[in-house]
Formats: C-alpha cells, structure tokens, sequence
C-alpha cells in the first residue's frame, strides 16, 4: 500500500502494532505506559479489527501481578496476548514471567522503561527496570525513535510466534513514550502479510483444552527439572536468526532497516 505518515508519540506505535498483532491485552495502568493500554480499550470498544479480523480483548486487573497473571493463562489457553508496563510493574510479573519463560509462550511486553522506585518515586527514563527482569528468559529488543517502536514493535510480535519465545520491546519512558514525531505508519493488512501463520496455528494447536487433557505444572527433582530446563535451549539458539529474518521482511516492506545486522554478528549480542 502507499505510505501513510502520521504525526503520532512513541506509546501510540507500540499500540498499533499491539492491538494489531494480539488476541488480548491484559493491563494496569503505570506511568509512562498507560496511554498504550487506553489507546487498544479506545480502539476495540469503537470495533476496529486487528489482523485475526476481530476486535481485541482488553481487560483490567487489580495489579500488574493479575495482568501477568492473565497474560500467562490467555497464553496457555491459545491467544496471543500483550500488556504494557513499566517500573515496579514490570518487577511485580517477574514470577509469571518465568513461567511464561518455562513453558516457551510467545508473549510481548512493551515497556516504557524506567527508574524503580527506590529511597524515592521517580518517573523518569531509566533502564533499571529492564535489567531487573533479564533472567527470566524473556528476549529483549530496545526501539531508540518513534519510528522505530512502529518498526521493531512489529519485529518483536512476528519474532515472539515465530520463535515460540517471549520478548520484551522496549524503550525510554517520556524521551520515547511521549515524544511526538511524523512516522510511517504500517497498514494492517500489510502487517498480516509478514504473519507466519503455521507459526499461529502451531501456537493455538498448543492450547489447554478438555477435548486434549494433559498432565502441566508437576513438581520435579532437580535432575529431571534440569532436563526440562536444557530442553527449552534450541528455541533460544534460533532466536538470532529469527530476529533477522523478521527485520528483513519489515525492512522489504518499510525500508527502515539498512542497519540489519548478519547473523553471525546478531549471535555475539546479547539478546536474551
């Protein structure tokens, strides 16, 4: 389709890819991050249809804990699932993000990242919260512009189900969150072009249902929970060249990507 510009801030790109690529967004509102949240309830209550051709679910919980909690059992019951957070939010999931983790559940997190709450509040651009949650096994992908949250937003959720892997996307509360700029916008039917949709299928096949019971959430010793744990490593060791191939295909449709990193070099980042 012909490029569209629009004059838009950093939470709003996050948003419209978001609402575009997931099945629901379980949400509590914290400060910068709020705005995504609000903007997908605005946007499904007025019936705009995302890629799935349906409006999204947007729910509320009491804490960012029941959000990542919901994030969690929509995840395992087959629909591709978001939130937006920043700050102590973001540390009050670390449980659920384990286990999201754990069990290899392509959720998207767009976080407005910022300074935690320490000897005092502080709302301002941090990164303190991002590197609290790096061991939960989420991959973290970082967007530095309006335009970019647009562009790597949509790198995140393609690379999420195709990976079959968590992944954080993030970038700077307010300097970023709230920074107006003119970016491309990117359609939603183009978006839906770059879906791997055996991905989606293979995802949803996943889900828990009576009509396919099976045994989740046993206790182990270490040896067998240590055999679970080596089992996830090949979804990781394919996250690099994943991540590439999702640049590139954005990068044909939007030409935002010259600096696409190879393989090889992608590999000696740390993304994960």
């Amino acid at each position: 389709m012909a490029k569209k510009m629009k004059t838009i801030d950093g939470n709003t790109a996050a948003a419209h890819v978001a609402y575009a690529m997931s099945d629901a967004a379980a949400i509590y509102p914290i400060t910068p991050s709020s705005g995504m949240g609000e903007m997908c309830d605005e946007w499904s209550a007025n019936g705009l249809k995302n890629v799935f051709g349906q409006t999204m679910l947007v729910r509320q919980l009491q804490s960012e804990a029941g959000a990542a909690a919901a994030v969690h059992g929509n995840l395992a019951a087959g629909a591709l699932t978001t939130t937006f957070t920043a700050s102590q939010g973001l540390l009050l999931m670390i449980p659920n993000m384990y286990k999201m983790s754990g069990e290899v559940l392509p959720a998207v997190f767009h976080v407005t990242a910022r300074a935690i709450a320490g000897h005092a509040l502080s709302i301002f651009g941090d990164h303190q919260d991002i590197m609290a949650v790096r061991p939960t096994g989420f991959s973290l992908l970082a967007s530095a512009s309006v335009q970019e949250v647009m562009d790597l937003g949509l790198v995140t959720h393609l690379a999420a189900v195709e990976a079959s892997v968590p992944f954080i996307h993030f970038f700077d509360g307010f300097r970023t969150s709230h920074e107006i700029q003119k970016v491309e916008m990117i359609d939603y039917d183009d978006m839906a072009k770059l879906v791997n949709w055996d991905a989606v299928k293979a995802f949803r096949a996943r889900a828990v249902s009576p009509e396919r019971p099976e045994l989740r959430g046993t206790a182990q010793n270490p040896d067998i929970y240590f055999q679970g744990i080596e089992v996830a490593n090949p979804y990781y060791q394919k996250i690099p060249a994943i991540v590439s191939q999702c640049m590139k295909k954005v990068e044909n449709l939007t030409s935002s990507f010259p600096w696409v990193l190879p393989v090889k070099q992608l590999r000696r980042l740390s993304i994960t």
